[in-house]
């Protein structure tokens, strides 16, 4: 590796990592004060705390992956906060259009996360009130999000 891209390699990692790791605290908050929220009262089980796991399929990259799901009354807003490496972060926020059917909820949606996390990926999933799985799409990564309600 040429050390002008090494250069710039570190320089957006290190750009990353503070701009994840400000996103981070935000999230944490947020995640902290959700757990104390009751169950919304309109029955709708897919908003709340998730919990599980990312994974490429392309490359078999995996790790942690916690989301926030809330209800914007136009969309659902699905907060993913993704671990990689097991040292850094990302937050991004994915707005998803929502169905339901047969008890369970069948979303949609896209996000463009930039040209360092790959650009534009689509999501498709289904969840229940306990159990989240989706799918996901880029130009150069696909996997899946499996995720619980935490304990």
């Amino acid at each position: 590796m040429s050390e002008l891209r090494r250069s710039v390699f570190l320089a957006v990692g290190l750009s990353s990592l503070l701009i994840a790791s400000t996103g981070c605290s935000t999230f944490n908050r947020d995640w902290k004060r959700a757990a104390g929220s009751p169950s919304p009262a309109n029955g709708d089980g897919l908003i709340g705390r998730w919990e599980g796991n990312w994974k490429s399929d392309a490359n078999g990259h995996t790790g942690h992956l916690r989301c926030l799901m809330t209800n914007t009354r136009t969309n659902y807003m699905a907060r993913f906060h993704a671990n990689f490496w097991k040292i850094l972060f990302f937050n991004y926020a994915v707005p998803l259009q929502v169905k339901q059917q047969d008890g369970a909820w069948q979303f949609s949606g896209e996000a463009n996360l930039g040209w360092y996390a790959g650009g534009r990926y689509e999501y498709q999933g289904t969840a229940t009130s306990t159990n989240f799985h989706a799918t996901y799409r880029a130009k150069s990564d696909h996997g899946t999000f499996d995720m619980i309600r935490p304990k």
